[in-house]
């Protein structure tokens, strides 16, 4: 058995009329279609809802939106299984949700990784195929577009609850693969977090790890005789030119004697994606290799986190502090900081810590936090 997993799917302004045509032919090069076709299996993640008119959710962050027209180009990738499991599946609010479930019903495309509530939301999906079971888990990162008991959404990974579900689904299963949307936006490296909990899930019973969201090729890990992939970069979904949003993998799984891991990789070109080839694909992989080699190593992936912490923590900073974008600016480029860095002293810093990290604190703060907008700004879905 042959199962091939792209990343995430968004039609946008650049290749949303060859959606619609369903001109394939144009949003996947001869030869990654030959490698899409070939297997039995085909997923994706598609990270936007499908309705003809804004609603937009309150959130922070951009509301992405699908014509529903674009169903045609997503039909004929002839996908086996879609995962919602994402940060952008409400993005337009229960009525945009409902008329995605709708359009992928009318299209027969089954879906994993959000519901109309919690309970549906996690369940898992099994595929029977020669003689073996797989089972399928999708779960997400808290944002804007987790179900909760009586709120429609995306299955959210829940240490307490997530784990408990990827050991039951190994027991019913010969293969689980979890498609986990998380980890930070162009990083190439797990967090030491990240890759605590995709260890984990192994431990629980996952073959594959697979991490999305992060829109780049990441590194991997074989580990507790299975494979963790933090981060294989989008499917098609052109939006920003650079050197993280212009590569990306397809993830090949095969399935005989052994559980068989394989990367395709492509390049974004002007509407689609084009297989990799010659001297880029060698040095991406050369590059993918090198980093992987690394993440074996936790003491590496902790201090190259603290790194990256570093060079963001003034952003996080600024976008917590009172300052409007141009005072911002300002202190960072005439003063350096200075200014961030005296409203936010060692005694400041000391008690948002607190409150972050202290479970009590933390839960509280996000309870305040939401009741305040649900009342004073608006409703949150």
């Amino acid at each position: 058995m042959k199962i091939i997993i792209g990343g995430d799917l968004v039609p946008t302004k650049t290749n949303k009329k060859r959606f619609i045509s369903g001109d394939i032919d144009k949003l996947l090069d001869k030869k990654l279609q030959a490698k899409w076709f070939s297997a039995d299996l085909r997923i994706f993640n598609l990270e936007t809802p499908l309705v003809s008119y804004r609603s937009p959710i309150i959130k922070n962050g951009p509301n992405l939106i699908g014509s529903p027209e674009t169903i045609n180009g997503i039909s004929k990738l002839d996908p086996s299984l879609i995962s919602l499991a994402n940060n952008h599946i409400m993005d337009q609010g229960l009525k945009g949700f409902k008329s995605t479930l709708k359009l992928l019903k009318e299209n027969k495309i089954s879906y994993v990784g959000a519901g109309m509530n919690i309970k549906g939301a996690k369940q898992p999906y099994i595929i029977e195929k020669k003689n073996k079971k797989i089972g399928i888990y999708s779960c997400a990162e808290h944002e804007f577009t987790i179900a909760e008991e009586n709120k429609a959404g995306a299955n959210p990974f829940d240490p307490l609850e997530s784990l408990d579900h990827i050991k039951d689904l190994k027991n019913k299963c010969d293969y689980v693969i979890v498609i986990y949307h998380g980890g930070k936006e162009h990083y190439r490296y797990p967090s030491p977090n990240l890759q605590k909990t995709c260890r984990k899930m192994t431990e629980k019973g996952a073959d594959l790890v697979l991490c999305q969201h992060s829109h780049c090729i990441g590194s991997y890990e074989e580990y507790n005789n299975s494979t963790i992939l933090y981060g294989q970069g989008n499917f098609i979904f052109i939006m920003k030119n650079n050197e993280f949003w212009n590569t990306g993998f397809l993830v090949e799984v095969n399935i005989e004697k052994k559980f068989k891991i394989n990367y395709i990789p492509f390049e974004v070109d002007n509407f689609g994606i084009s297989f990799l080839e010659g001297q880029e694909k060698d040095q991406l992989l050369e590059e993918f290799e090198q980093r992987s080699k690394k993440v074996v190593d936790s003491q590496f992936v902790k201090e190259k986190y603290k790194e990256f912490a570093r060079t963001n923590f003034q952003s996080y900073l600024r976008n917590l502090s009172p300052f409007g974008k141009w005072f911002s600016r300002i202190d960072r480029i005439i003063f350096k900081g200075a200014l961030i860095n005296k409203v936010y002293n060692q005694k400041k810093l000391l008690k948002i810590l607190n409150i972050i990290k202290c479970e009590a604190h933390h839960e509280l703060l996000i309870e305040g936090i939401e009741e305040e907008i649900n009342t004073s700004k608006g409703e949150l879905i």
